[in-house]
């Protein structure tokens, strides 16, 4: 079987993080035997480039390295730049001659000003998505997801969305079962969906103080428990209203939107930990039925419950 061959662009400065990811992964694919991918880094100017970690990297491919590539993988800087002209026509003559072109991170500039974006749906990490939308209005922009394909394009979020963005390929390539083994021995999560979201309106605030601290311990011993407003102003010593203002202060979330994450981390933790049936989850986090669990996790994650368990539970792992 001939190898697939990879073309990653590393544009200056280049996140190592990004560039290494493709290397590591593809390089643990084995098909019948031998390596499934040859994987080849260019860059316009070869020689020393920047990166992001204030080092310089030796690259010493050129861009025509990217002609004949079955997949042309632009890497990411993290953050915004301008996209190399070079760059740009070479990406869009892979595209042109049938080629598989992938982004991650902000290498989703390059694609778009290379017009492969216009009227596909496309994503980027989550910090850099408006600007992207802004540039490129003729595009889809999916702002909250970890990889997304349109056609024979790809684009992934940023940092370890890059890794889910390359299993995908893999799986895509020769099936889940080689894409599952390479993640097994990289020690990463198995291929994860690509309409996940990244998770980025999960944490919370930092708490800015003590005052509801008695309270918010209370509440957690408590999860199972219908909690209303009412019952948490009781525990505190004080009026609805001024739990409210102190919450707010602390927390920078009201109550009941404190009480719901809070409810929605322990079942995810339970999802995580523990073989107990849906229903079990839902009374012991306070959510009420299976229902109203599976409605509040893909309004947060975008994965139900059961999808859920099967990405993240660490039963597999301690077994």
């Amino acid at each position: 079987m001939p190898l697939h061959r990879v073309a990653v662009i590393a544009p200056s400065p280049v996140s190592m993080f990004n560039l290494a990811i493709p290397e590591l992964l593809f390089g643990k694919v084995e098909v019948d035997g031998g390596p499934g991918y040859e994987v080849i880094v260019c860059t316009p100017e070869p020689g020393p480039i920047a990166t992001t970690g204030g080092l310089d990297l030796y690259v010493g491919r050129g861009l025509e390295a990217v002609e004949g590539a079955d997949t042309v993988l632009v890497a990411g800087t993290g953050e915004r730049y301008e996209p190399d002209p070079r760059t740009v026509a070479a990406v869009g003559r892979a595209a042109a001659a049938g080629g598989r072109v992938a982004s991650i991170c902000s290498g989703a500039f390059v694609l778009a000003e290379a017009g492969l974006l216009d009227g596909r749906s496309a994503t980027t990490y989550w910090e850099l998505a408006e600007e992207l939308r802004r540039r490129y209005p003729a595009l889809d922009l999916k702002g909250d997801v970890l990889y997304v394909q349109d056609g024979n394009v790809m684009t992934s979020s940023g940092y370890a969305a890059g890794i889910d963005l390359c299993l995908h390929i893999i799986r895509t390539d020769y099936g889940a079962a080689v894409a599952n083994a390479v993640a097994r021995g990289a020690l990463v999560a198995p291929v994860r969906p690509g309409g996940q979201t990244q998770f980025t309106q999960t944490p919370l605030p930092a708490e800015r103080g003590e005052v509801c601290a008695d309270t918010r311990g209370w509440a957690m011993r408590n999860l199972d428990k219908p909690l209303t407003l009412t019952d948490l102003a009781r525990h505190a010593g004080v009026s609805v209203r001024t739990l409210t203002r102190r919450f707010h202060a602390e927390s920078g979330v009201s109550p009941l939107q404190w009480l719901l994450h809070q409810r929605i981390e322990r079942a995810k933790e339970l999802l995580e930990t523990t073989g107990l049936p849906m229903d079990r989850i839902a009374t012991a986090s306070g959510l009420g039925t299976a229902d109203s669990l599976r409605a509040h996790l893909v309004r947060r994650t975008g994965l139900t419950p059961t999808a859920y368990r099967a990405t993240f539970s660490r039963l597999t792992v301690a077994a």
